[in-house]
C-alpha cells in the first residue's frame, strides 16, 4: 500500500505542476483538465452544482522521487493547514537541492541544517501556500 497526498489549489494548479516538476526534476504521470471531462460524465454527483472553469485542473499525478503526488483545483478557497508533504532522502545535495527549489518564493519556517537525525533539515510553506518538510536522512548501518 502507498499513501499518496492530494493537494488542492484555487486555480493555480497549473502553475504549480510546473514549479514542481522544475524544482524536483519530477515526472507528470497524467493531467486533465476540466475541459478534458465527458459531457455525460457524472463525477460530482447528478445534483451538485459544482462548475470549474475548462482549463483548470481537474487532475494531475505526479513522480517526486520515489513518491507521488496527486493535484486538483477541484475544491477552491481550501486553506493548508494540519499537515506537511515530506520528501526525504539520503543525498544530502539532493536534500539541499529540493528546499532551495520548493521554498523559492515562499516562507521558510526552519532553514536548512544538519540535525541529530539528518545531514539536512528545512521546512517552508511554497509560494502556493504548501506546507512542505525536506529531509536529508542518516544512513543507518
Amino acid at each position: 500500500m502507498q499513501i499518496t497526498p492530494y493537494l488542492f489549489f484555487n486555480g493555480n494548479c497549473e502553475q504549480a505542476i510546473a514549479f514542481y516538476l522544475q524544482a524536483t526534476e519530477g515526472e507528470l504521470l497524467f493531467k486533465m483538465t476540466f475541459g478534458d471531462m465527458p459531457d455525460d460524465d457524472d463525477a460530482f454527483g447528478s445534483d451538485s452544482e459544482i462548475t470549474f472553469p475548462a482549463e483548470l485542473i481537474m487532475h494531475a499525478h505526479l513522480r517526486i522521487g520515489q513518491g507521488e503526488i496527486m493535484m486538483s483545483d477541484g475544491k477552491p478557497s481550501e486553506r493548508h493547514a494540519g499537515y506537511a508533504v515530506s520528501l526525504s532522502t539520503p543525498d544530502q545535495a539532493q536534500g539541499k537541492r529540493w528546499f532551495d527549489h520548493l521554498s523559492e518564493g515562499g516562507t521558510i519556517t526552519k532553514a536548512w541544517a544538519p540535525t541529530f537525525w539528518a545531514n539536512g533539515f528545512g521546512m517552508f510553506i511554497d509560494k502556493f501556500g504548501i506546507p512542505w518538510m525536506v529531509n536529508a536522512y542518516k544512513a543507518r548501518n
